[in-house]
């Protein structure tokens, strides 16, 4: 019996140690295999014991399109059955207007954007013009004095388009306003009306080849202006 001790001893060493090595093979990874990062997986744990559940990216909101406004632009054309012509510039988005058939006037001011144009009278507030651009032209309708029309006005370019003076003479204030049309055949087309003070007096013809030359009106100079020298004096 006291030889058979030590024999049990080896074995029970090997045993152990076979399963020491066993446990060591299953605890050690492989050459070349992924590690395993328990963090990772481990849920956030927020003060009160709960389990965090992780937050979606919020969803943006598409922003608002602006529309567009016309830089510069200039038009003139005939309203149809009244014998006048209209012309409309657009500078950056502002826009003003100017109805005349040499006898009765209007002048208008608003915005355009998008390719829509509203104005109303400066004078008389119910006054309105309405229009759509449509590639080079400004097609719609305009009410003044209570009648409307509509109109057709093409794109322009100087010497045609939209004049305006004014000027303080012996405290009597002097005002005159111009549309220049170039008609088909190379001539122009004038139309205008022009005010010392209440009393409306004769309208010169504005020089094509000059047109802010000064002229004379009810015996004053006054010095026209293109629509890039009054448009930002027009409210």
């Amino acid at each position: 019996m006291s030889r058979l001790g030590p024999v049990i001893t080896l074995a029970a060493g090997a045993v152990l140690a076979g399963g020491l090595g066993v446990a060591s093979v299953i605890a050690m990874p492989t050459a070349g295999s992924p590690a395993v990062n328990t963090a990772a997986e481990a849920p956030v744990v927020q003060q009160n014991g709960a389990a965090a559940q992780p937050s979606a990216a919020p969803t943006p909101s598409p922003s608002p399109t602006t529309p567009k406004k016309t830089v510069k632009a200039d038009y003139g054309g005939r309203v149809k059955g009244s014998g006048a012509l209209i012309a409309l510039s657009i500078r950056n988005g502002k826009a003003v207007g100017y109805f005349c058939d040499g006898r009765t006037e209007a002048w208008f001011t608003g915005v355009e954007s998008g390719g829509e144009l509203k104005l109303t009278g400066v004078a008389d507030k119910r006054a309105k013009v309405r229009a759509e651009l449509k590639g080079r032209k400004a097609e719609g309708s305009l009410t003044v004095a209570g009648r409307k029309w509509s109109f057709f006005a093409p794109t322009v370019t100087k010497p045609s388009g939209l004049y305006r003076a004014t000027a303080t003479v012996r405290g009597a204030k002097v005002r005159a306003g111009w549309i220049v049309l170039k008609n088909a055949n190379g001539t122009y087309t004038q139309v205008g009306t022009a005010f010392a003070g209440d009393r409306q007096v004769d309208v010169p013809r504005i020089d094509t080849a000059g047109p802010t030359a000064p002229v004379q009106v009810g015996g004053a100079t006054i010095y026209p202006k293109d629509v890039d020298g009054f448009i930002g004096e027009m409210s």
